[in-house]
């Protein structure tokens, strides 16, 4: 695939969207409420190994809610965290692979069924978009909300940490590949420069989280993030994941001042993880029903693709996918 049909493809999709594709939504959650134990440093990747079956289905409820993008089951799926836990290199590899084939094939299906309906039901064609989780998610530490890596974890040392990931997940067919959860400058670089040594001809998409609604968790500026990204026509997107809703809407804007990409917004239910307590705080702002509203007013702002992180669920993409569609 050339690099300028690559680009189009997620262009393309926006388009057909009405200018608002719809991301899908928290996927650990929902694998716990279909029985699924991720108390595991692995997290919802360990469904990779002990309930493919449940990962379909999540997409699938997924993708019946309206979504436009399908993320793959592989944020935490990382070639070190699986051989931490005695698998091989090559089992490793196969489990990333397994993420994006049972997202595509969650898709094709899904979709073989829409176009036998007048108008396809309002759906699109979903792209399969395959999660790379920042290097602190494969810590399972938190750092991935606080950019503090330490002074051992340098450039070279973020690259070779995702290099090979990225590799098999491109060689898996994905669609597109989703940057996640990015806490600050370097490893954005890391991404950027990757992107490009290896050569990758599919489209792209960098998500910052942020604590504070103003920077990276680093407490590096957004402005020196995208500066750094804006040089590589590798990213066709940027934006903010799993941040709580409130801030989500002045980050649009703040992006939307410093880049000419598409702006990409997921943010959490707005709910707290405690890391120490390993349990959720109850969200302050947000249900479902502030979603729709929600949407709405981060399309408006400028964010050509919504949808959800943490805590999030298929009902919760349905609202954001009905305002979008039923006010234009």
């Amino acid at each position: 695939m050339g690099i300028g049909k690559a680009t189009s493809s997620l262009e393309e999709l926006i388009e057909k969207a009405g200018g608002c594709a719809v991301v899908d939504g928290g996927f650990a959650t929902q694998l716990e409420t279909h029985g699924a134990d991720i108390n595991d440093p692995l997290w919802s990747a360990l469904c990779l190994i002990k309930d493919p079956h449940l990962i379909k289905l999540v997409h699938l409820e997924y993708l019946e809610a309206g979504a436009d993008v399908l993320v793959t089951s592989s944020y935490q799926a990382t070639i070190p965290g699986f051989l931490s836990r005695g698998l091989s290199i090559e089992q490793a590899e196969s489990l990333l692979k397994k993420s994006v084939t049972l997202a595509v094939e969650a898709r094709d299906s899904f979709w073989d069924a829409a176009k036998a309906t007048p108008g396809h039901g309002g759906y699109n064609r979903a792209l399969v978009a395959a999660s790379i989780g920042s290097y602190g998610a494969y810590l399972a530490d938190g750092s991935e909300y606080s950019g503090r890596y330490g002074p051992d974890v340098g450039l070279d040392k973020l690259k070779d940490f995702h290099r090979r990931r990225l590799q098999v997940l491109v060689e898996a067919g994905a669609d597109l590949l989703a940057f996640e959860t990015i806490p600050n400058k370097l490893e954005a670089q890391a991404c950027v420069e990757l992107l490009e040594e290896e050569n990758v001809q599919i489209p792209s998409w960098i998500c910052f989280s942020s604590v504070d609604g103003e920077n990276a968790p680093s407490g590096e500026s957004f402005k020196e993030c995208l500066d750094i990204i804006n040089k590589s026509d590798k990213v066709n997107a940027v934006g903010i994941n799993c941040a709580p809703p409130q801030f989500i809407e002045a980050l649009i804007r703040k992006f939307s001042q410093f880049t000419e990409k598409a702006v990409v917004v997921y943010p959490n239910s707005g709910e707290v993880w405690d890391g120490r307590a390993k349990r959720w705080l109850p969200s302050k702002c947000s249900n479902d029903d502030k979603f729709d509203y929600f949407a709405m007013r981060w399309r408006d702002s400028g964010a050509k693709l919504i949808g959800g992180c943490c805590r999030t669920t298929p009902s919760t993409i349905q609202a954001i996918s009905r305002a979008l569609k039923e006010r234009p």
